[in-house]
């Protein structure tokens, strides 16, 4: 699963609900007596076909229930389903952009779906997407966090010890940036601090942190603000605490000279990093278990490690994970029987099998004989350091992204995205970028 595009502001249409709702009642069967749902997607020929397993999969395990994939292009995805609301033709369920969920249920076309699960299969709670009255209207239908990842090698060559996989013992900001001046190397192998050392001829890098925006907001959290406040209403980067995150992370390239240069534009990190050999540890997504990293073990060697974030003032690390929602309407308890089945672990196995998904149920994360089934795997990192550093840390530390709570966070992200350019660059301060543009970002947050 790759991270998230950035989507264009789509106008809300408010005044759809109230057509969509009382065009989408009548029977609720057809003439064979079965509910038929259509339950939509994005993605590619592929990804269709596998859905449409799925679905067949699942129409023969019963006999009350047909379903029907349809697939929407991932570019038009939002646009096409807003413009089915206010036609009163919205499908039953399917996958949603996490970033578009808040301003779904605020337009009242999301179900409830709270009591979806039975008590001993519920999803963690980090994995439930609220409308502004705290009601669950869509889970997750896979788990993932940020985390950090390093070079082995790279680590014994320096005589730096590994960084930590409990987050109990999760380094400092100042340990961190101290660890990554003892891994950064110009051409003549000086260290940042010595002298004549050479900024313009570095060879390897202590660390990046990777300056995607939604990833930015984990250092926020972790400073003692974030990008919003607790229930998601009011826009908060320009607390000092949140000024301060997003500059610490700056200060890395500009001022430390422990990392290359990001452009905080594309979610390629540990590709241009870790697995390209020349930054010592980077943070990014647990998925790049499945993506990558265990191709360039395997394939090229790579040494690789895995480890909890290290902190500013709170230990977290954030959570996402597309969402499966279902729409409001007379088939609703037909669509969440079927969107309860898809997570399932028999139907999300592969994905979870190659690292690319976590499980979504809390069990997973509390039953040590589930997790060995999951982590106990040759695809993923010894299992000790993997269910310490990722299992634990997921389950005890984490923390929802923005978009499972608050509208809007597609057009923020992209402004934010376009304003830290010079911050990255160094041009510009952090204080000075967000301060001067706040009411800005204000105004995307509330949809002007």
């Amino acid at each position: 699963m790759k991270r998230i595009a950035i989507f264009g502001l789509i106008l809300l249409l408010v005044s759809s609900v109230a057509f969509a709702t009382g065009s989408r009642q009548g029977s609720v069967t057809g003439a064979d007596g079965k509910i038929h749902i259509t339950t939509t997607l994005w993605g590619t020929a592929d990804e269709l076909k596998n859905a449409q397993n799925q679905a067949d999969k699942f129409n023969n395990s019963q006999n009350r229930i047909v379903v029907t994939p349809e697939q929407i292009p991932h570019e038009t995805y939002e646009a096409v389903l807003r413009t089915r609301a206010a036609a009163g033709t919205l499908p039953d369920c399917g996958a949603l952009i996490e970033q578009s969920i808040a301003s779904f249920a605020a337009s009242g076309l999301l179900a409830d779906v709270s009591s979806m699960f039975d008590p001993n299969d519920l999803p963690l709670d980090s994995l439930a997407f609220t409308d502004t009255n705290g009601k669950v209207v869509a889970y997750s239908m896979a788990n993932e966090i940020l985390l950090m990842y390093y070079n082995k090698d790279m680590f014994d060559k320096a005589g730096v010890p590994y960084p930590p996989k409990r987050a109990q013992d999760a380094w400092n900001w100042d340990q961190f940036v101290d660890a990554a001046r003892k891994l950064t190397f110009d051409a003549a192998g000086r260290n940042p601090g010595q002298a004549g050392f050479d900024r313009n001829n570095i060879r390897q890098y202590g660390a990046l942190v990777e300056n995607l925006t939604w990833q930015l907001e984990v250092w926020c959290l972790s400073n003692g603000s974030g990008f919003y406040n607790a229930n998601g209403t009011q826009v908060t980067i320009d607390n000092p605490a949140a000024i301060e995150a997003i500059q610490k992370v700056a200060d890395l390239h500009t001022v430390h000279n422990v990392s290359p240069f990001s452009p905080g534009l594309t979610d390629d990190g540990v590709q241009r990093s870790l697995i390209a050999g020349n930054v010592a540890m980077t943070t990014n997504g647990q998925w790049n278990v499945g993506t990558s990293l265990s191709t360039a073990r395997d394939k090229e060697g790579l040494n690789y490690g895995v480890a909890v974030l290290p902190y500013m003032k709170d230990k977290v690390t954030i959570n996402t994970g597309g969402a499966r929602a279902v729409f409001k309407g007379p088939k609703e308890a037909a669509a969440m029987e079927y969107v309860k089945w898809e997570s399932n672990k028999e139907n999300t196995w592969t994905l979870i099998e190659l690292g690319i998904w976590m499980p979504v149920q809390l069990r997973y994360y509390t039953d040590e004989r589930l997790t060995r089934e999951w982590v106990m795997n040759p695809a993923f990192p010894p299992y000790d350091d993997y269910k310490t550093a990722v299992v634990d840390y997921a389950r005890d530390f984490a923390r929802p992204t923005a978009w499972y709570y608050t509208p809007n966070t597609n057009a923020f992200n992209a402004l934010l995205q376009s304003l830290l350019g010079d911050v990255w660059t160094g041009a510009k301060s952090a204080r000075d970028v967000i301060t001067q543009n706040i009411t800005s970002l204000r105004n995307a947050h509330a949809g002007r």
